[in-house]
C-alpha cells in the first residue's frame, strides 16, 4: 500500500483533526454506494486503511518511527540471533504481535476501534458501513393511491391500505399535483435492533372521472346541447367539481365550440392560478325520429343550402 500520508493527502505535520477531516472528505467521495469515481471501491478501502494507521495515535507514532509499514505490519529488525528474525515460511510478523499492532492487512473495519463509527454514521447514515450493533431505521414503504378529483379540488382525506396490513387515513391538501408524494413519518416498517420505524411515502395519482379529463390544471368537458339551443341560444346548466353553474349559449352556436369557464378547473397550491374548465359543445339530436324535424330539415336543405366543408379541398 502507498504511504498513508500520501493516500490522505496530508503532510506528516498534520494534526489529528486535519487527518480526520481529510478522511471524511475522501471516504464520502469514494464510498461505493454513492461514488461514480473510477475504482471507487479500491480507493475507499485504501483511504480506510490509511486512516486506520494515521487515525490511531499509537499506530501513527509507530509508522513515523519506522516500526510498522504502510499496511500496519511490523518492520522486523535484522537481529535473527536474538530471536527477532523472520520465521521460515511465516508472515514476517515475528514476535511483534504482542506489541499491540493490528495485522489485519489494512482491512477497513469499524469493529477494530481504529475508525470512529460515528464518523461513518454521520457520513453515510444507515449505510452498510455502520457497525452491526447499531440500531437502524426500517425500510420505507412506497404506495400509490388514486385520489378523486373532487378531493383534489376541495381537500379531504383518503384511506390507504399498506402492504403491512395497516390502514391509514391520509389528509390530502387542496390542489395537490399528480405525482407528488406525502410522507407519513414513523408509519412504515419497524426498525432493526430497536431502531426507529420507517416512513410511508404516498404518491398521488388522479382517479379517472366520468365527465372530466385533466390537462395540467385545466379540465375538459363535453357539454351536450340540443339543436334548438344551438340555433336559438339558451342558458344551460353545466357540471363542475364544486357543483353546477349556468352558462350562456349564443344563438347560432356550432357544435364543437369551446367555452372557457375561468377558475373552474383544478385549484393550485401556492401562488399558481386555478385552472379553467373547457367545455366543448356537442349538439345532440332527439333519440326518436321526429317527422316535423325531418320535414323542416328537408325544406332547409332545398331552400337554403350551405356547405360547411367549403375550402377544405
Amino acid at each position: 500500500m502507498r504511504d498513508p500520508y500520501i493516500v490522505l493527502g496530508v503532510p506528516k505535520t498534520a494534526s489529528g483533526a486535519e487527518i480526520k477531516s481529510a478522511f471524511r472528505k475522501l471516504a464520502k467521495k469514494y464510498h461505493p454506494d454513492q461514488s461514480k469515481e473510477p475504482r471507487a471501491k479500491e480507493r475507499f478501502a485504501e483511504v480506510g486503511s490509511a486512516y486506520e494507521i494515521l487515525g490511531d495515535e499509537k499506530k501513527r507514532r509507530a509508522f513515523d518511527h519506522g516500526e510498522i509499514d504502510a499496511e500496519g505490519k511490523p518492520k522486523a529488525p535484522q537481529f535473527e540471533g536474538f530471536g527477532f528474525g523472520r520465521r521460515p515460511g511465516g508472515s514476517g510478523a515475528g514476535d511483534f504481535r504482542n506489541f499491540g499492532f493490528d495485522f489485519g492487512g489494512g482491512g477497513f473495519s469499524t469493529e477494530s476501534g481504529s475508525i470512529d463509527p460515528d464518523i461513518l454514521s454521520e457520513l453515510f447514515g444507515t449505510s452498510r458501513t455502520r457497525t452491526r450493533s447499531q440500531p437502524m431505521t426500517g425500510e420505507d414503504i412506497g404506495v400509490s393511491v388514486a385520489v378523486p378529483l373532487t378531493t383534489v379540488a376541495l381537500g379531504g382525506s383518503i384511506r390507504v391500505a399498506l402492504p403491512t396490513g395497516k390502514t391509514l387515513d391520509v389528509a390530502v391538501p387542496v390542489g395537490i399535483e399528480e405525482g407528488k408524494s406525502i410522507r407519513l413519518r414513523g408509519q412504515g416498517h419497524p426498525g432493526h435492533r430497536n431502531g426507529p420505524p420507517s416512513d410511508v411515502i404516498v404518491t398521488i395519482r388522479y382517479a379517472s372521472h366520468p365527465l372530466f379529463k385533466v390537462e395540467g390544471r385545466d379540465l375538459r368537458l363535453d357539454l351536450p346541447i340540443t339543436l334548438y339551443e344551438a340555433i336559438l341560444g339558451a342558458r344551460v346548466r353545466a357540471p363542475t367539481l364544486t357543483g353546477e353553474i349556468e352558462v350562456s349559449i349564443a344563438p347560432g352556436t356550432s357544435g364543437g365550440r369551446v367555452l372557457r369557464l375561468r377558475g373552474k378547473g383544478l385549484p393550485a397550491a401556492g401562488e399558481h392560478a386555478t385552472g379553467d374548465l373547457l367545455a366543448t359543445l356537442r349538439i345532440v339530436l332527439p333519440n326518436e325520429a321526429d317527422g316535423e324535424l325531418n320535414a323542416l330539415m328537408r325544406r332547409l336543405r332545398d331552400q337554403k343550402p350551405y356547405d360547411p366543408r367549403s375550402g377544405m379541398a
